[in-house]
């Protein structure tokens, strides 16, 4: 094992606009009721994201988009997220967290009431673009202030926040297809959900309280000495697993943004069987909470390696095998396990152990960018393949090669330089 307790690492230094909140501690019910509302908009934050998938089919035939063009669309909100990554970290270290939150709220949930208001490709990338600007401000103020207020028990707290976004991307689709099923448009869902999140940044603004976002991280922890660890932030480690995010980022986000498209053409299912498979891979990333506790307590460079060659073998047995629809629902739900369960928040946090304290703010921009900035154009290459190698040769090459080129690329981490490494605790 190679990971010991958080609270045996020096504490980072607290970034410079965090102090003592002068509004005191949150009571335990405060402290609930408002990770309960910022869970719920991170669940719609999730929702938002799915739900463009499963309609792509139905969209690019209204606007007669290609298929590349079309999957750049279902993977371009990443691209906002990847630019929103380093600004949204600024932000919150010199605003309101409550107010970058309401704000992030608002912006995602205006995207995603201009998409159906789209009258092009261009501009209907644009407001795909501005949704996941939003997204990426939420993310970011939201780990940092529920980080901070529970940081005895992190990983249990974002483990929830984890889970609520798994829920949303379990749902997400189907309560999609089902509200442009009802209403005989597939605009629908993107004004219920737009209109929905501008409610939830009202709820928000009443309902969260100030006590609870603005905690400060405490400024004290066990002393110890990182010198063994490299100077700098971009080094061997952190830029190892910027790459290797960076691959399985490209394999995962084409294979959830064309994957809708694939079962309706090539295996026959319909629309709403294919919102039910996506949604199945949702379900499996509800494993985020124990992928999460296990990247704590083993070798994370191991986890995340076999995570990789999971997601190869199954990128070989969704595309090459093509089996029926109820094995292609197995093999969703386990994507989700091992992409969006493991391999995201293993990522996630490895990079931060990368780097010292005081530099994770670097680390995790990095990693943002590298993995959004990633998925950004996974569904364009994707789409692009397909043409020239059929479905099975772009799933082999994208889905399955990439993670394996992953997997191998973390065989350089070396997790002796880790800041949570057995050392840094000594004294």
């Amino acid at each position: 094992m190679d990971a010991i307790s958080m609270d045996a690492v020096p504490a980072s230094p607290a970034p410079s606009r965090v102090k003592n909140n002068p509004e005191g501690m949150a009571t335990n019910v405060t402290a609930g009721v408002s990770l309960g509302i910022l869970a719920v908009t991170f669940m719609l934050n999730a929702m938002d994201r799915q739900v463009f998938a499963p309609l792509l089919s139905t969209i690019a035939k209204d606007y007669g988009f290609t298929l590349q063009t079309g999957g750049l669309l279902a993977t371009v909100f990443t691209l906002g997220m990847a630019v929103a990554g380093i600004p949204a970290g600024f932000l919150v270290e010199r605003f309101s967290r409550k107010a970058v939150l309401l704000v992030s709220i608002v912006i995602y949930s205006l995207g995603t009431l201009a998409t159906p208001l789209a009258t092009s490709w261009g501009d209907m990338a644009v407001y795909r673009i501005i949704s996941g600007l939003g997204e990426g401000m939420q993310a970011a103020a939201l780990f940092a202030a529920v980080g901070a207020y529970f940081h005895h028990r992190r990983g249990l707290a974002l483990g929830i926040l984890g889970f609520a976004f798994g829920l949303g991307a379990t749902f997400g689709p189907a309560l999609g297809i089902m509200f442009a099923g009802q209403f005989g448009t597939w605009r629908a869902p993107f004004t219920i959900f737009g209109l929905l999140g501008l409610l939830l940044a009202v709820v928000a603004m009443f309902t969260v309280s100030r006590k609870f976002t603005e905690q400060a991280i405490s400024m004290t922890g066990v002393g110890g000495s990182y010198d063994y660890m490299p100077a700098k932030a971009y080094n061997r480690n952190s830029l190892a697993i910027a790459a290797a995010s960076g691959c399985g980022a490209l394999a995962l986000y084409g294979f959830l943004g064309l994957y809708p498209t694939f079962l309706t053409t090539q295996l026959g299912v319909s629309t709403g069987e294919s919102a039910v498979a996506l949604s199945f891979v949702g379900l499996g990333g509800l494993a985020g909470l124990l992928g999460g506790w296990m990247g704590d307590r083993i070798n994370q460079r191991t986890l995340l390696i076999v995570s990789l060659v999971v997601m190869a073998v199954l990128g070989v047995l969704i595309y090459q095998v093509q089996a029926n629809f109820a094995w292609q629902c197995v093999f969703a739900c386990l994507m989700g396990v091992f992409g969006t369960g493991v391999f995201f928040p293993n990522t996630n946090s490895v990079i931060q152990r990368a780097v010292r304290p005081h530099q994770v703010g670097r680390a995790a921009g990095l990693f943002v960018t590298c993995y959004y900035g990633s998925a950004a154009f996974s569904g364009l290459l994707f789409a692009a393949l397909v043409p020239q190698v059929g479905w099975q040769g772009a799933g082999l090459l994208q889905v399955t090669a990439l993670p394996l080129a992953a997997a191998a690329i973390m065989l350089v981490v070396q997790t002796s330089l880790f800041n949570n490494a057995p050392r840094a605790a000594s004294h």
